[in-house]
């Protein structure tokens, strides 16, 4: 059986190119709505960058992680830019056009 870490690589394994998921709904996927939290500390460790997008996770609102395990908030965003997601004005995700929206 899985871990808590390895059940979270699962779900943002699965996270498309050109889309975000929230903490929350990671969380949610991964199989307990409360882990928002520890989705965050699974991300920061993340032992396989490459094949386990953790850029592509944002908070509900489309902001980036200012403590981006790649080296802050600016290289997350221009690694979501290059995945064709698009920012608001605010500095934000469009989550209305950019969340990934798969379910349990």
């Amino acid at each position: 059986m899985p871990n808590t870490f390895e059940l979270i690589y699962q779900v943002v394994r699965r996270i498309p190119r050109g889309k975000v998921a929230s903490y929350g709904q990671v969380a949610r996927l991964a199989g307990n709505p409360r882990w928002a939290r520890v989705v965050g500390y699974a991300l920061h460790v993340n032992p396989d960058p490459e094949n386990i997008p953790c850029y592509r996770v944002v908070t509900q609102n489309g902001q980036t992680s200012p403590a981006f395990a790649f080296g802050g908030a600016d290289i997350q965003r221009a690694m979501l830019e290059a995945d064709g997601v698009v920012f608001l004005p605010n500095g934000c995700v469009d989550m209305e056009h950019f969340r990934w929206e798969q379910t349990v």
